[in-house]
């Protein structure tokens, strides 16, 4: 079973950044999905960003435009996520996730919902605050 390995996150002030990672404990092959969710207390997770492993092309939710970015280092099999000017709201557990049922053509949809990925990390915390 696939391990995806968080790190970064940490606390921030407004208007600071983070660069969240995702590492993938085996070599995945390309065209499969990856996204970014994030999840704050009370609220259900939402989509952030995607993109296919082995590929350069990014998607994001509409919501999520601007400020985060998307990237990938497919050498280190590593899945990244940019957090600039980022704002208290931001506030919460990041998380990133992979599909392996299919070579998923919903990647660059846009909408993202939690039961499409089947792997996942653990998690990190991003607190925003003053």
């Amino acid at each position: 079973q696939v391990q995806l390995v968080q790190s970064g996150g940490g606390s921030v002030p407004p208007g600071g950044s983070l660069r969240l990672s995702c590492e993938l404990s085996t070599y995945i092959a390309d065209g499969y999905c990856m996204a970014w969710f994030r999840q704050s207390l009370g609220k259900e997770r939402e989509g952030v960003a995607s993109m296919y492993i082995g590929s350069t092309a990014t998607y994001y939710v509409d919501s999520m435009k601007g400020r985060f970015t998307i990237s990938q280092d497919r050498p280190k099999n590593t899945l990244y996520l940019e957090l600039d000017n980022l704002k208290v709201e931001d506030s919460g557990t990041y998380l990133c996730a992979l599909r392996t049922r299919d070579k998923w053509t919903g990647c660059r949809d846009g909408l993202k919902s939690a039961a499409d990925f089947d792997h996942w990390g653990q998690g990190t915390p991003v607190t925003v605050s003053v």
